[in-house]
């Protein structure tokens, strides 16, 4: 099982329907759906946070979400 957090920088994953409901709301209603590809882009220093690619939309998230957010790794 990966989340968003164990993704590499370039890496892309699936969001699975496992873990709707632990995404947060504001997440969901910016494209974070599931079955939507997301792309880790870069890592900030100390890990936190972490920039990914939603639908061309390039969001930053808390680690600590990242890591709740399961992905199917392409």
């Amino acid at each position: 099982m990966s989340t968003i957090a164990s993704l590499k920088i370039g890496e892309k994953g699936i969001i699975s329907e496992s873990c709707l409901d632990r995404i947060p709301l504001k997440l969901l209603e910016m494209g974070c759906l599931p079955g939507t590809e997301v792309e880790l882009l870069q890592i900030a220093p100390f890990k936190d946070p972490m920039y990914i690619c939603v639908n061309g939309s390039h969001l930053a998230i808390r680690k600590e979400t990242a890591c709740q957010i399961v992905v199917t790794k392409i």
